[in-house]
């Protein structure tokens, strides 16, 4: 599927961008490297990972503050240290590091890296980990506010997908120092209107979580630049068909 974007307010078709949240968690559990390897198999363009930090520093792929939901255990992540996290998930939540360096599909794949913990030692050691590896060109950082001034003061290059959960548009004094290339929008707030505002301000749109077709269909439609799904075969099938029937169809 394509969308008419442009900052100029002018028609440039340019396909959506398909991100695997959190990988590909309706079939390989969330955030491990199986599961972002999964999405990449199924066409995700790019995929979207949550990274927190153990009590030692070490980053890690994890959405929740706890173990509990995934890994059964009432722990807080940045109550133990990295060789704890080993040990109570059999190896199984990766480092930061680690999917980075990851060989295969994922060596060259686009992470957007979402930050639920804002603190600025927090930012520092992630933005730190993606220089380390030398991924700055392939990863892109989404968050609130807060953590994504983090992100800039710690990289002034990085890119950025700010999420606003407003219909009312950012203020000018935080959008000059945020300095995202993205808006990153819930779905439900999506209109032809708001994606037309957010293009003539200079900015691309993306929208999370879709997971029906009907939904996905409809973004497109209002002119998304980029669409995070848990459902990445379903929007890699929406976006093949509607590419075959071609532009006006």
């Amino acid at each position: 599927m394509t969308a008419a974007r442009g900052g100029d307010g002018g028609a440039v078709p340019r396909p959506v961008v398909a991100v695997g949240h959190r990988g590909d968690p309706y079939r390989v559990r969330e955030n491990t490297l199986p599961s972002v390897r999964s999405a990449l198999e199924r066409g995700a363009d790019a995929v979207e990972v949550d990274v927190r930090v153990t009590r030692d520093g070490v980053p890690v792929l994890l959405h929740d503050s706890s173990l509990k939901r995934l890994w059964g255990h009432d722990l807080a992540v940045a109550d133990i240290t990295h060789a704890d996290l080993s040990d109570l998930t059999r190896g199984g939540v990766p480092t930061l590091l680690a999917a980075l360096r990851a060989p295969g599909p994922v060596s060259d794949a686009r992470l957007m890296i979402d930050l639920p913990d804002s603190r600025k030692e927090t930012v520092d050691t992630v933005v730190g980990t993606v220089r380390e590896c030398g991924a700055g060109e392939r990863v892109y950082y989404c968050a609130g506010a807060d953590a994504m001034l983090a992100v800039r003061a710690a990289d002034p290059a990085a890119e950025i997908a700010m999420t606003w959960q407003s219909l009312a548009p950012p203020r000018p004094v935080l959008l000059e120092a945020v300095r995202p290339r993205w808006l990153n929008y819930r779905f439900g707030l999506v209109s032809r209107e708001l994606t037309e505002r957010v293009h003539r301000d200079g900015y691309l749109v993306s929208a999370w979580t879709v997971d029906t077709g009907r939904s996905m269909r409809r973004l497109v439609g209002a002119g998304v630049d980029s669409i995070t799904t848990n459902r990445i075969d379903k929007l890699a099938s929406e976006l093949r068909t509607d590419r075959l029937r071609g532009p006006g169809a």
